[in-house]
Order: structure tokens, then C-alpha cells, then sequence
């Protein structure tokens, strides 16, 4: 029930992050006839995939896009791409998020610059309850200005989160040390970055997809600079649930990625560390020297650079005064973690899901999108846009709507159960309209450009890391 004042009821709601999920709050807000404010931190939307733009994803179009903000843009005479093509995260924002930015009706309500620090109740601490349901939001940014709002939707994403190379979940002795030498997520080796990775030792961390299209670019770079060194370091003890279904995926892209990985193992274009656990990094030489445990003894490999695709976790520092009710070891919401939990769900079995999964004992606020996904690996951007819809519904007082499920995927492809969480089966798998499917815990869902999308790629749904991030995923 909503107990807020005129007063309170008359003001916006604010949305953190103009992500593809951000914004697609931004469309149902419009639709709904509700004021809103989009808070970005960045100077342009989509600020985390541009860092992965490079990127191509898994999924086609037609899985990429928000149904609400699709028609907004088409009234306006926007030409959707080809259903059936799948972009580069940079094409994902210059031909769907700038022109939904741009609309008039959500253009003026958007912020750039504008990195919140903290979401509260105004003047009331997370320990006073008596009228609490009655006090506006107040955001704070990191300007030192403030926002009063009616609701909050977090869409802010992990991005900016990664998880650390060290094992056990923390920051190995060194890493903070050496970071200027360590990469998160998936550099664009071959071009941006290329100068920082040619004729180098890397070694890359992770065993996701998001591993494996560094890896490929890395060994890419190698065959024009032969002084280049790939080390594949993972945590896990096989190969046997790494490189995916090949041939037999339903998405081409995700099955030649892992085919192509394999056949470089194989041919010994890379040195394989597994088991291989990160337990400090140290300088010798002037090469950084990882120290890790392998299966039986411990190990110490000279190398020039990191890059570490261990996937993400949420930052809820700037909720520390938000009544949160979190699972205690996936940090999403209580009702939520069951569904996703990676140590037992696998592509298939996540069921969509809205603002009753979604809500907390803070009255009108949600986390959505990526970060409300906590630490598992099993988010979708078509997800993340059925819960916008849902929580939009929610506060517009149609509970309905906010109940009913409108996520429509089809069948996945090839699937397999996660043995650890680093590694869920896919990024970009889909799920039919009761059971969404797992990302990967990369999160970073692109590929190499396929030769082309057959009818079995349009049956599957877009799923993002790392940097980590794709797929038709989200950080934000």
C-alpha cells in the first residue's frame, strides 16, 4: 500500500544508470505517465559497454531491445536493425541507446555527471521507522548536490565491481599493489589497447567466454607479433564443461568461440595453469610474479600483464542506509536468490521474475537489471527489462500488470550445469517464457562475427562481463 504524502507523491522517481535497462525504466516511467530523473554517472549513456564495445554479441537484435522503447522509437521513424544481426556493443548504443536517449520525452529528464554516493530516507537513518514510509528518497551525488525522489530503481550495474583475481572472493597481497598492470574485463587488445599487450607475457584469469575472447584476440595479436605470450589460468580442475556445445549450440557465434579455444589448447598456442589458485603477486625483475597454488604444490609465473575475467559483484555502499534484504551469499534480493543461485541453476531454469521478487522492506525501492542479480552470473538483458516493466507497474499502483509475466523467449541450446561459479554455462543462452536462462559468469557475452544467423540463432534469447559484460547481458 502507498503511504506516501502529496507532497512526496508529487516527485520523481529516480533512476541510477542509463544502461539498457536504466533507460528502458526511463520508457515504461513515460508510458506510465510518471516523473522521472535518469542519473548517469558517465558523460554519455551505455558508459559501461562502450568500455566493451568491441565486443560482438551472442544474440540478435531482436532480443536486444526494450518492446516499450522499440515502439517509442519507431513513432519517431527510427528504422530497427535487422532482427536477425548481431551488433557490437558499440553498435548496440549508437543504433538503440543514444537515439532512446534522445527522445523528447526522455531527454530532458536525463543526467550525465551525475555518480550517486548514497540513497537514504531524507534526515532518517536505516535504524527509524516510525513515518519513514511517508519520507522522500534523498540521493546524493558526488558533486555534493542532492535529489529528493518518490521511488528509486538502481539500474547502476556491476561494472565498476569486478571481482578481484585473487581466490577466495578477495584481493590477493599485491593486486592493489600492481593494478595499473592488471585489466578487468575484456581490453580491446587489438586495437585501444593494443600497444599495452603486443610482444607482452599475459596472463589471463577466468574460464568464461569472457576469457575466451581475450584469449582469441590475444592470439589474434600473436600471429602479427610472435613475441606475444597467452597463459590461461583456471581455477577450476576440468576442461570438460569450458568450451561449451560447439557445433550444436543454438547460438553459432557461442559454439564457434568455444570451438576455437579448444583447437588452440590443442594445438599448444597457449600455456593452460589448471587447477591454478592466485595467492599473491609479487615483482621480480620487473616482471610481475604470480604466486599460486596448483593441484598439488605451488607455482610462481613471470608474466608482463593481467587480465581478469572472474565476473562482478554489486557495490551497496551507496545503499548502506537503505533497508535491504539480501541473500546472505549471492547479495540479491531474498526472494530472488533461490531462482538464480548458480550452484544449482543452470540455462533453462530461471524463471522470470518482477517487483514482487525484486522489493525490499524499503518501501518503492528496487535494484534491477545486473546489479540485482547480486553475485550470480545468470542475468539476462531481456531480464532486466521485464523487470523494469514489472517494478513500473508496481509503482503506478497496476499490480496486474506488475504480476503478470510478458517475457517471451524461446527455447535455449546447449546447456550445462555449472561446477563453480565463475563458470555458468552460457552468457547469451535464452529460455523459454517460464525459465529464463544463466549467464555467464563473465558476464561478457560477445564473439567473433559469424558468417551469418541461422533460424536456429532467432530461437534463442540475447542474455553481458565482463569486461564482462555482452550478450545481450547488462552492467547497467
Amino acid at each position: 500500500m502507498n503511504m506516501l504524502n502529496a507532497s512526496t507523491e508529487a516527485l520523481p522517481v529516480a533512476v541510477i544508470g542509463a544502461g539498457p535497462v536504466g533507460l528502458a525504466a526511463a520508457a515504461q516511467l513515460t508510458e506510465r505517465g510518471l516523473p522521472f530523473l535518469l542519473l548517469e554517472a558517465g558523460d554519455k549513456v551505455g558508459a559501461a559497454i562502450r568500455e566493451w564495445g568491441h565486443v560482438r554479441l551472442f544474440s540478435p537484435w531482436i532480443y536486444n531491445t526494450d518492446r516499450t522503447a522499440r515502439r517509442m522509437l519507431e513513432e519517431t521513424g527510427w528504422t530497427a536493425p535487422a532482427d536477425s544481426e548481431l551488433p557490437t556493443g558499440h553498435e548496440l548504443v549508437e543504433h538503440y541507446l543514444e537515439p532512446l536517449s534522445r527522445l523528447d520525452a526522455i531527454r530532458p529528464h536525463l543526467r550525465f555527471g551525475a555518480r550517486v554516493i548514497s540513497v537514504g530516507r531524507k534526515d532518517f537513518d536505516k535504524a527509524r521507522t516510525a513515518g519513514r514510509a511517508q519520507q522522500p528518497f534523498e540521493l546524493r551525488l558526488a558533486d555534493g548536490s542532492s535529489i529528493e525522489a518518490r521511488a528509486v530503481i538502481d539500474a547502476s550495474g556491476t561494472w565498476r565491481t569486478p571481482n578481484p583475481v585473487g581466490s577466495g572472493g578477495v584481493k590477493a597481497p599485491g593486486e592493489e599493489t600492481f593494478s595499473a598492470r592488471i585489466s578487468y574485463g575484456i581490453p580491446d587488445v587489438l586495437d585501444e589497447a593494443r600497444a599495452t599487450f603486443t610482444g607482452r607475457r599475459v596472463l589471463v584469469v577466468g574460464s568464461g567466454h569472457s576469457a575466451m575472447n581475450v584469449i582469441l584476440d590475444l592470439l589474434d595479436l600473436q600471429r602479427e607479433a610472435p613475441g606475444t605470450q597467452v597463459i590461461w589460468a583456471l581455477r577450476r580442475t576440468s576442461l570438460d564443461a569450458v568450451f561449451g556445445g560447439g557445433e550444436a549450440d543454438a547460438l553459432p557465434a557461442r559454439g564457434t568461440l568455444g570451438t576455437r579455444v579448444r583447437e588452440a589448447v590443442e594445438a599448444g598456442r597457449l600455456q593452460l595453469l589448471m587447477p591454478f589458485r592466485i595467492r599473491s603477486i609479487g615483482e621480480q625483475d620487473g616482471a610481475l610474479l604470480v604466486n599460486g597454488q596448483s593441484a598439488a604444490d605451488t607455482q610462481s609465473v613471470p608474466v608482463d600483464r593481467i587480465v581478469g575475467t572472474t565476473g562482478f559483484r554489486p557495490d551497496l555502499d551507496m545503499l548502506r542506509e537503505i533497508r535491504l534484504d539480501l541473500d546472505p551469499w549471492l547479495e540479491a534480493p531474498r526472494a530472488l536468490a533461490p531462482m538464480i543461485d548458480p550452484n544449482l541453476h543452470s540455462c533453462g531454469t530461471v524463471r522470470p521474475h518482477g517487483a514482487q521478487e525484486l522489493a525490499h522492506p524499503e518501501q518503492d525501492f528496487f535494484v534491477a537489471g545486473m546489479k540485482s542479480y547480486g553475485r550470480a552470473p545468470t542475468f539476462l538483458m531481456a531480464t532486466g527489462y521485464e523487470q523494469v516493466r514489472s517494478i513500473v507497474a508496481a509503482l503506478a499502483g497496476d499490480h496486474a500488470a506488475a504480476a503478470r509475466v510478458e517475457l517471451d523467449l524461446p527455447e535455449t541450446g546447449v546447456c550445462s550445469a555449472p561446477t563453480e561459479m565463475e563458470t555458468a554455462s552460457s552468457c547469451c543462452g535464452s529460455a523459454t517464457q517460464t525459465e529464463p536462462v544463466e549467464s555467464a559468469a563473465q558476464t561478457c557475452c560477445g564473439g567473433p562475427p559469424p558468417s551469418g544467423v541461422d533460424a536456429c540463432c532467432l530461437q534463442d534469447a540475447a542474455a553481458k562481463a565482463a569486461g564482462e559484460a555482452g550478450c545481450g547481458c547488462s552492467n547497467s
